[in-house]
């Protein structure tokens, strides 16, 4: 029998104990998994590659309040601005305010669109129909797919920023990867609803000619409204969507209080799980060092054991993370959840690190008290 066996037979050999353990292991791994890819997501990933050339600008001040709207044609002056559309946040419910039934209304110019957002695919007749009906909408087909939409059926949104419930008809599909489940219709139709808005945009979506010029397009256009009214702010596309998430509040201390609190919470469970394996076994210790097992051997044996025990709660954890993430985020209930979220290889990895790593920590103290057990009182030990 090699040293490897004889540790994952010992891990296992209180069965009851041993299976809480690797349980209670798994499921904080799965938590500090899907913290490590919330993480990932919106911190670290870059986004698609389209994304690079694109630019928000927005008000200064806050979201809320919107731009002239002929700061778009000042904007697409500047050098390096290929195209440029106003694009507004409706925020209306459809059918009823049910979580499940959110999703993204933008109000845009479907003439110049899908100039800036050249990562979604739409059928040219399609893209057509959507030009040339006043109240037509685009949806993403997975949008579509959840609540059974067609080409040319009619839905209804109510307004709950906007005094308006725009009657639309969907004229045109679009898909992108990963989906974004969103909804978008012509600027024209709520500015001529709401007359306080006529002239206006919530902000202007840009695409630059290349990722070089983001930085530059960027500042000259801020730098255009420095001492205007309206003062702007111009950001990438992913920045822009990290501003939409610090509005919830301080993202990055509650992911990182989670992370701390599951790492704390899986070293207690397996420096306790260590302990008590430990302490049972004090004259099977003496018996091993009887037979010639040197304090080293004891010591690698027992931390060998709480580094087992982690990783197959560990694998347990994240192979269930990156189940739930894929079903989250794929499934049609899933409004409102980042369409790109998904459990990289690497984050798996790095958690099965964490894994191991606690397990190490929480068995080396027990692991080298049983490695000092003297003999002869081990074998006298009663337990």
């Amino acid at each position: 029998m090699t040293l490897s066996s004889f540790v994952v037979r010992n891990a296992f050999r209180n069965r009851r104990r041993s299976i809480l353990t690797v349980l209670s292991i798994g499921f904080s791994l799965l938590l500090l998994t899907l913290m490590m890819t919330l993480w990932r997501t919106f911190y670290i990933d870059q986004g698609a590659p389209n994304s690079a050339t694109r630019l928000m600008t927005r008000h200064r001040v806050s979201l809320t309040f919107f731009l002239p709207g002929y700061y778009r044609e000042k904007i697409r002056s500047i050098p390096g601005v290929v195209a440029i559309v106003p694009m507004t946040w409706f925020g209306g419910l459809y059918k009823d305010d049910k979580p499940e039934n959110f999703f993204a209304q933008f109000a845009t110019d479907p003439d110049e669109y899908l100039q800036v957002a050249t990562d979604k695919t739409v059928p040219p007749d399609q893209a057509e129909a959507w030009r040339r009906d006043r109240a037509g909408a685009m949806v993403d087909v997975e949008l579509a797919k959840k609540y059974g939409w067609k080409i040319g059926d009619k839905i209804t949104l109510l307004g709950s920023i906007f005094p308006v419930n725009p009657e639309l008809t969907i004229r045109a599909m679009f898909t992108i990867d990963p989906p974004n489940r969103s909804l978008y219709f012509n600027a024209k139709y709520l500015e001529e609803a709401v007359p306080f808005f006529k002239g206006q945009a919530g902000f202007f979506f840009t695409r630059a000619a290349s990722a070089k010029d983001v930085p530059q397009v960027a500042g000259t256009i801020d730098d255009m409204f420095h001492n205007s009214p309206q003062p702007t702010k111009t950001e990438s596309e992913k920045a822009f969507q990290l501003g939409f998430i610090a509005m919830l509040g301080n993202v990055k201390a509650f992911i990182l209080g989670i992370c701390g609190a599951v790492v704390f919470a899986i070293l207690l469970v397996s420096a306790n799980t260590m302990a008590m394996s430990i302490r049972s076994r004090t004259r099977e210790v003496a018996v091993l060092k009887t037979l010639g097992f040197t304090r080293g051997s004891v010591l690698s044996l027992f931390v060998g054991e709480a580094v087992a025990l982690s990783v197959v709660g560990g694998l347990l954890g994240v192979v269930g993370a990156a189940g739930l993430v894929h079903l989250v985020a794929r499934s049609p209930a899933g409004i409102g959840i980042p369409g790109g979220l998904k459990t990289t290889p690497l984050t798996m990895i790095a958690a099965l690190m964490v894994a191991a790593a606690v397990g190490f920590i929480s068995g080396c103290l027990p692991a080298y008290n049983a490695s000092r057990t003297n003999i002869v009182e081990g074998l006298r030990h009663i337990g």
